[in-house]
């Protein structure tokens, strides 16, 4: 089984990138970039390994010291309760007893390896027997009663290990100082031994782990090589879910996010081929319409004629140029690209007032009473200004196209009792929309029979696309008494303080 590959892209490359030299992902190091998860994962596994090697060297190395001190300490003690036996108190005198050869073996005797010396002190320091030069016990090191302590020195360049006790002569009346001294050759050859024994095999041991993680993680991630190459297989435009049975379930939600994205891509290229679809079939009408009247204007020799015929040229230009805007519109609200929809800090009050405001003069042309009627206090949401602005104009250009001269539209804008939400309504004493028609009106290029005003069946269908951008709800409904139209926009509203129930009844005459 072979690792995988530490540079994917490399790998995509094909035949195109055999001149890229492939970049090196450092093992135990900090990884360069781009990274690869296989040497992350290799990293953080066989470091802590290499990390606590030579802290089990050390340990082992104590350990073994430990056990190659008891035998020999057991000796020690042997030879340190032998002297004790073996010295009595003759008179005023302290007499140690040694046979001929015990004398010669703990006077610098021992075996070829090992040095072995003794001695004997009084209460007050004085030798009594053994070899002057071994150093008495320090204050650190105050002998016990009858006890057999331990302790390290150096004597002469070389490293001691030394047994001493406190033995009681005359009935506990005078004591002594008994001490047995040994080098530590032999120790330290067992220990050598016991350290080699338990780290050889660990020599062997550590490659062996090295290549079995390498092993197990080209099997652990080899689920991510079989799904780079099912991404890999598919076609350019295919933007279908990726089945997650058979996905690890580390992976799954990366992949459940990924279907997400591919599911809003899709969408958007959906809304992108209706656009253009809507846009071919809309502006064919109007195209042709124009080629036919120039045309008509060019055979024209009544210059009455002409001038009618430019004045409807004229129009169809207007009423074209107005189609291709609510397109544009269309399409601006269809589109999640951020850029676009950048959302910031929106005052309904201000948006609906300056609205109102652009539409008088229209308004007033048409001889229809245009008021604006709000809060005294903003109505902050959050949306995109352009947008909400848009959806404003369409729903007041609708109010005003189809309300007959002599009658009235009003932009009100207020929050509801909760301050939750802020509430935008157009009102108007139009002709109205039958009940069957309200939900058939937001459909694109849906326009209600028996009406004679120009329009292009955009305009309630942008609404609708801006409202659900914003989390918002578009109702319509009859207007007041039952005659004309209402259309009630709720958007969420921000935190805001109490809001304030006086409004602002001033209007727009137009």
């Amino acid at each position: 089984m072979g690792a995988p590959e530490a540079e994917w892209p490399a790998s995509r490359a094909g035949k195109d990138s055999k001149a890229a030299k492939p970049r090196r992902t450092p093992v135990f190091g900090p990884p360069s970039e781009p990274n690869s998860l296989f040497g992350e994962i290799l990293d953080w596994m066989l470091a802590p390994l290499l990390l606590l090697w030579p802290i089990s060297i050390a340990a082992t190395h104590h350990v073994a010291n430990q056990i190659a001190d008891r035998p020999y300490d057991r000796v020690l003690t042997e030879n340190v309760s032998t002297i004790a036996r073996l010295t009595r108190l003759e008179g005023d005198q302290v007499v140690v007893d040694l046979p001929a050869y015990a004398g010669a073996l703990l006077h610098g005797g021992g075996d070829s390896e090992d040095k072995l010396v003794f001695q004997v002190r009084g209460a007050r320091g004085e030798l009594l027997a053994g070899d002057e030069s071994l150093p008495a016990p320090s204050g650190e090191n105050e002998p016990v009663f009858e006890t057999v302590r331990f302790r390290d020195e150096r004597l002469d360049g070389e490293s001691l290990r030394v047994a001493y006790q406190v033995h009681a002569l005359d009935a506990g009346q005078r004591w002594i100082i008994i001490q047995v001294a040994e080098t530590r050759h032999k120790r330290e050859a067992l220990a050598s031994q016991i350290i080699s024994g338990v780290l050889l095999p660990q020599f062997a041991i550590l490659p062996m782990a090295v290549v079995l993680v390498w092993l197990g993680l080209s099997r652990g991630l080899s689920p991510l090589n079989r799904l780079r190459a099912k991404m890999a297989e598919r076609r350019p435009g295919d933007l279908s879910p990726i089945n997650t049975r058979r996905i690890p379930e580390e992976l799954q939600p990366m992949i459940r996010s990924f279907n997400e994205l591919m599911a809003r891509l899709e969408e958007n290229l959906q809304a992108q081929q209706r656009f253009i679809a809507d846009a071919a079939h809309q502006m064919r009408t109007p195209l042709t319409g124009l080629r036919m009247q120039a045309d008509l204007a060019v055979a024209e020799k009544d210059p009455e004629q002409l001038r009618r015929s430019v004045e409807q040229i004229a129009q169809a230009a207007e009423r074209a140029g107005h189609l291709i805007n609510q397109l544009l519109t269309l399409a601006r609200a269809e589109s999640s690209h951020d850029k676009i929809h950048r959302f910031e800090r929106v005052d309904m009050e201000a948006l609906g007032r300056d609205v109102a405001l652009d539409w008088a003069m229209r308004a007033r042309a048409k001889r229809v009473d245009l008021g604006f009627e709000g809060w005294q206090q903003p109505l902050p949401v959050h949306g995109v200004p352009l947008l909400l602005r848009e959806l404003l104009n369409n729903l007041l250009d609708n109010a005003v196209k189809y309300t007959p001269a002599g009658g009235h539209v009003t932009l009100w804008t207020r929050s509801d009792d909760s301050g939750e939400h802020v509430i935008a309504e157009v009102e108007d004493s139009g002709i109205g929309v039958p009940p069957e028609d309200r939900e058939r009106v937001f459909e694109r290029f849906y326009r209600v029979l028996g009406t004679n005003a120009d329009g292009s069946g955009l305009g309630l269908p942008i609404c609708r696309e801006i409202a659900e951008l914003h989390q918002a709800d578009l109702r319509l409904g009859p207007g007041p008494n039952g005659v004309g139209t209402r259309v009630v926009l709720e958007l969420p509203g921000l935190a805001t303080a109490a809001i304030g129930v006086t409004r602002d009844a001033g209007g727009l005459d137009s």
